[in-house]
């Protein structure tokens, strides 16, 4: 029976040398698998996740990451205080045979990611733009130092 790889070693291609002369021996030549291995994405529900950039400035929180080929109705985003999930599909348009593929390396299907924000903010006060396939994501942060006269009334 194959042995699962992760999501990672089939998206670089990286495998344990070891693992896979094993297998080899035990299977005979890589090249009589089943035509299924060379569709790895498409048969499985896993999720890719995006890769991110998150940084500051004095007042926002700000998120980035490539949406590529994702329209803007195919994204989700849940904002909490502390954490930002992102989700979205990518549908693939083409419809080309599979023994004209020489190289197959771009991801098709679901992903999303879920990051910890390094600071508290208001869900509310969110900015999302994409432009040219990048999505940024300005968060306003909480302002700690904000305070609040409360007047008060006699009933």
């Amino acid at each position: 029976m194959d042995k699962k790889r992760s999501f990672w070693e089939r998206l670089t291609g990286s495998v344990n040398v070891e693992e896979e002369y094993e297998e080899t021996k035990k299977n005979g030549s890589k090249n009589n698998k089943d035509k299924k291995d060379n569709n790895w994405i498409e048969e499985e529900n896993e999720e890719a996740e995006l890769a991110v950039d998150v940084y500051q400035n004095p007042t926002e929180i700000i998120v980035q990451t490539m949406v590529a080929g994702v329209k803007p109705e195919d994204l989700e985003l849940s904002i909490a205080r502390d954490m930002i999930t992102i989700k979205g599909h990518r549908e693939e348009s083409r419809t080309i045979d599979e023994d004209n593929y020489f190289s197959k390396e771009l991801y098709w299907g679901r992903f999303s990611r879920t990051i910890s924000l390094p600071a508290e903010v208001e869900p509310e006060e969110v900015d999302a733009t994409e432009r040219h396939g990048l999505l940024t994501i300005k968060i306003k942060k909480v302002d700690k130092e904000k305070k609040n006269n409360v007047k008060i009334k006699s009933v």
